[in-house]
């Protein structure tokens, strides 16, 4: 979760010979950020560092990166690769570390202190980034460079990171004149601190949307423990004797699937749907409103028609026709898909004389009752097989193994920032230490919403720095003593967003600029999806998929059914992502004049327009909530989750023409794309690894969406 504004902070860890003195630190030596951590792999030494350290390491590390690159821009020397690119690739290295734990606290455990800090800071980043990128000697010296690239007798990465470099300035507004620039800067500046403030409307405001009820029967269908749960939950918010039930960052609630008392159904969607849009101070309606005409206002200044003609630019999309047109391609069919989906539902309801139409608070429960009579799968028999740590190591790991070789030992003295975190050392085949994996599982108030995975340091050939990957989930902390227990999406969040991990920790370049997962956004997402595939693979399912009280391996017949159902509800997946894909486009296509008023019509007629307007499936993310793409990093880019997945659902047609699980497969995998970074353009990379372009056919077929 680095800071998406400070483009150009390296994961530094060593001081080279620069053309001139590397900045003397004015930072006292008892701050932890002062130096390098000593811990292994310069693991963030978390036991150390505390609230107070943030602020003077953040204004040192500034100081400090400003300093260099002002030794960078002022050299009296020609401009060379070395004195110029590389310069610029080992400077920043105060600024990054505090930058990377501190974007790990304020994502995974923050708290007010920190939450003002990060105000504060955004528009001083946003500043300090502008300053970087805006220097016109600077520039000078990128371009010169880049202008005789193909005369300087550099390697193929070397090449592409100054072109890289060259690309970055330009598009930050290198070119701009000097009146323009303070305008960028202003823009810049605004957006930090408006996104900073979105981003932590939506947390509080997700902790404020807590369904509050007076009865346990209110809550039928939960069991026991999990309504014993929600009243601890109520007396810990001071409503003792009454029951809460908290409300996740996705408009799907889960426990819409179990309660069987519709009106509270009801009012648990419509306190997620709510969010951000029903008044009160966590109201983002107008940050939104701000944000969509900033982004356009700068898209224009620029030189481009809006903010998704200027993100996808430097996509592998290209242009917003390209997005577009995927979109449109899979709109109809999906909605089409779901409304045969809300017909079978509809013929439950009816049958049990219910006397209502299927609404979106109905789906979950009544799909779940459609799949039970289709396949005779009640989705709470595949909890016991899920155990976390089993899915985890018997599961996740063991296909790891089974494909790259790699092995993991579980460590317990490294410092976490809570106890839930857990840490393993990760071992190559050949037995030398590849990195070190953080696993933090569990949701928490104070714990941004969602799944994601985070380089704590990237890994670097010219820092000689190698990877320390974490991964973040958000899944419901059992009571002490009781077993965790996932359901099948958290199973295949597990393995996706290690697939993440594995792209941080197989990273073998030189450049920080190109470590792990920096690769294109609308790619980013394509080997995660990737290792979503070993979840139901047969050896590896086997392996982990044994009950927790028992031991006994999942039945056959409970394997075959969940096999069978793999395109059950399919229709309402695509549909709830389009839905929310389409939100995205549809404010970042806007010019700054054509910013609406209404932020609530305009994402109604948005949905409508776009064919996507089917109630009983409303958009995975709602505006007013959407982080993604309002104070994320996904802005125009939601849409890459489906773009990537074309090139995931080939390549899983891929390992199965080649033999599968297989070391062979794994590591042609591993040579040609996953070791690769962002150190060459991506459909390139990709064509290396597979021998061709990707094919749409595998993803229509694993979506259900042939013949529609």
């Amino acid at each position: 979760m680095n800071r998406p504004h400070i483009l150009l902070v390296a994961a530094a860890s060593v001081v080279a010979n620069f053309a001139y003195a590397a900045p003397a630190s004015l930072l006292e030596a008892s701050n932890p950020f002062a130096k390098p951590s000593t811990l292994p792999f310069e693991y963030p030494a978390f036991d150390k560092i505390k609230n107070e350290h943030f602020a003077p390491a953040y204004a040192e590390g500034m100081r400090q990166q400003a300093a260099e690159i002002d030794a960078i821009a002022n050299n009296k020397a020609a401009p060379t690769f070395e004195n110029t690119i590389v310069a610029m690739e080992r400077s920043g290295q105060l600024l990054s570390r505090v930058g990377i734990a501190f974007g790990t606290l304020t994502g995974s455990y923050t708290n007010d202190t920190l939450k003002a800090l990060d105000k504060d800071l955004s528009p001083k980043l946003a500043a300090h980034s502008d300053a970087i990128r805006l220097n016109p000697k600077l520039y000078a010296r990128i371009k010169s460079l880049y202008d005789k690239r193909t005369k300087l007798h550099l390697d193929a990465e070397s090449v592409y990171l100054l072109e890289r470099y060259h690309t970055d300035f330009v598009r930050a507004g290198a070119k701009l004149s000097n009146a323009d620039k303070e305008k960028l800067k202003a823009y810049n500046s605004q957006l930090a601190t408006l996104q900073t403030q979105f981003a932590q409307n939506v947390l509080n405001e997700a902790n404020a949307s807590a369904l509050i009820v007076g009865t346990r029967a209110e809550l039928a269908g939960m069991s026991d423990k999990q309504i014993d749960a929600a009243a601890a939950e109520a007396k810990k918010r001071g409503m003792d004797g009454k029951f809460a039930i908290p409300v996740v960052n996705t408009t799907g609630q889960a426990g819409l699937s179990v309660l069987t008392n519709r009106a509270t159904r009801e009012k648990l969607l419509a306190a997620s749907l709510a969010r951000g849009s029903h008044g009160g101070e966590f109201d983002n309606r107008d940050e939104v409103l701000q944000i969509a005409k900033l982004r356009a206002e700068r898209a224009a200044l620029l030189g481009y028609p809006n903010h998704a003609a200027y993100m996808l630019e430097d996509q592998t999309a290209k242009n917003t026709g390209a997005v577009n047109s995927l979109l449109a391609e899979f709109a109809k069919p999906a909605v089409n898909n779901a409304r045969k989906e809300a017909l079978e539902i509809q013929k439950v309801i009816d049958a049990e004389k219910g006397g209502f139409q299927v609404a979106a608070h109905d789906w979950d429960f009544y799909s779940d009752k459609v799949r039970q009579q289709r396949y005779a799968l009640d989705a709470s028999q595949l909890r016991p097989y899920f155990e976390l740590n089993s899915v985890l190591q018997n599961g996740v790991f063991y296909a790891a193994n089974k494909e790259f070789g790699i092995t993991f030992k579980e460590r317990t003295d490294l410092p976490t920032y809570v106890e839930d975190v857990r840490t393993f050392d990760v071992f190559d085949a050949d037995g030398s230490q590849l990195a070190i994996f953080t696993f933090d599982p569990y949701a928490r108030a104070n714990k941004r919403g969602g799944a994601w995975a985070n380089a704590l340091v990237g890994q670097s050939t010219l820092l000689k720095t190698k990877p320390v990957i974490s991964n973040n989930l958000n899944i419901a902390k059992p009571a002490a003593g009781e077993p965790t227990l996932l359901t099948y999406d958290e199973v295949r969040t597990t393995f996706h967003e290690f697939g993440h991990a594995l792209h941080g920790m197989f990273s073998n370049v030189k450049y920080p600029r190109f470590s792990g997962s920096r690769v294109p956004r609308d790619y980013v997402e394509f080997p995660s999806q990737v290792n979503e595939m070993w979840m139901a693979y047969p050896e590896v399912l086997a392996n982990y998929a044994k009950h927790y009280q028992t031991g006994a391996p999942m039945p056959k017949e409970l394997l075959d059914k969940v096999q069978a159902s793999q395109q059950f509800n399919e229709g309402y997946r695509t549909t709830e992502y389009l839905a929310a894909s389409l939100l995205d486009q549809s404010w970042h296509q806007l010019s700054a004049s054509q910013i609406p008023t209404d932020v609530v019509a305009f994402e109604a007629d948005a949905l409508k327009k776009a064919g996507v307007d089917f109630a009983p499936v409303p958009p995975r993310y709602r505006t007013t909530y959407f982080s993604h793409v309002f104070s994320g990093g996904y802005s125009s880019g939601y849409y890459g989750y489906l773009w990537a997945e074309k090139l995931d659902a080939d390549t899983v047609n891929w390992f199965k023409e080649h033999g599968g699980l297989t070391r062979k497969n794994g590591d042609h995998f591993r040579k040609t794309l996953l070791s690769r970074g962002g150190t060459l353009d991506a459909m390139q990379m990709y064509r290396n690894f597979s021998g061709r372009d990707a094919q749409v056919q595998p993803l229509l077929e694993r979506r259900g969406l042939t013949g529609q």
